[in-house]
């Protein structure tokens, strides 16, 4: 199943989206959380924590501004993207893309 929550800013796409994913987390659902958003904040609404999260969106920019290599897998990108968050939601942040062609998979 696949589920994209979208809207006008502002509308509670996070909040929705975080609770969303922990309660079909909660269920026994494998559940992986893409963060596309321009002000990637899910990490906060799935609880793993400000610095965490911003920590995804620093890898999401350095891979952005060429500091670091982009995976040429789902699952390296998953892996070097992402992180655990509470309930077993696996969050990856995909956003913060400055550049038209970041040359991202």
């Amino acid at each position: 199943m696949k589920i994209a929550v979208a809207g006008k800013g502002g509308a509670g796409k996070t909040t929705v989206s975080g609770t969303l994913a922990r309660a079909l987390a909660r269920e026994d659902h494998e559940v992986l959380a893409l963060d596309a958003d321009t002000n990637p904040m899910l990490g906060v609404s799935l609880g793993v924590g400000p610095e965490e999260t911003e920590r995804l969106n620093a890898v999401r920019q350095a891979i952005d501004d060429g500091e670091v290599e982009h995976q040429s897998t789902t699952d390296a990108l998953i892996e070097n993207c992402g992180t655990d968050a509470p309930d077993g939601v696996r969050l990856v942040v995909v956003s913060r893309i400055d550049r038209v062609d970041p040359g991202c998979p």
